[in-house]
């Protein structure tokens, strides 16, 4: 098991996946990961929806791409960045933290996908693509009522095809102590 320090700094988003896909158990786990987020007052509002289905996440990435780039159809450029398995965050929107306790899901499962060797990114529009009619329908089909949930989150999953990039450095003056 690692260092969680070092798992930390060595996490890197990934902008290019390869087409393996990861192996079930290693998603399970990164599931739970996200499972056990802190929430506040331990309501534990988000929800994951994994989706390994090609057909669904192509049409997630076109619905994504169409919010975030205003793309036609035929030029959709993959926010997903060809990952094959893409785990949604939503969150119930009657948690006063939804937002945050969905936010610590999405950390604790890219770390630790990070600590299983898996590359991650977190692509935004998830509560854009959700509010959509085609995403509320995706929601109702998993006997979810699309008014009480919020996408908070893409998390992408997958090997990287490329090298790791190296940590930019930090910028300077932002931690303040009062002794």
């Amino acid at each position: 098991m690692a260092n969680t320090y070092d798992v930390i700094l060595s996490r890197r988003s990934c902008r290019s996946f390869k087409d393996d896909q990861v192996d079930s158990a290693l998603v399970d786990k990164i599931v739970n990961a996200g499972l056990y987020a802190p929430s506040g007052k331990n309501m534990q509002a988000p929800i994951m929806i994994v989706i390994r289905n090609k057909a669904m996440i192509k049409k997630l990435a076109k619905l994504n791409a169409e919010i975030g780039w205003g793309k036609s159809s035929s030029d959709i450029v993959d926010p997903f960045y060809g990952a094959p398995t893409v785990i949604v965050v939503l969150a119930k929107k009657d948690a006063h933290t939804y937002v945050y306790d969905g936010a610590l899901a999405m950390g604790n499962m890219m770390l630790e996908a990070e600590e299983l060797g898996v590359s991650s990114i977190w692509i935004h529009r998830a509560k854009e693509v959700f509010e959509r009619e085609e995403g509320k329908e995706i929601l109702r089909s998993l006997g979810l009522n699309p008014d009480e949930y919020e996408g908070i989150g893409n998390c992408c999953l997958g090997y990287s095809a490329v090298d790791k990039p190296v940590a930019k450095p930090r910028l300077a003056n932002r931690v303040y102590k009062i002794d």
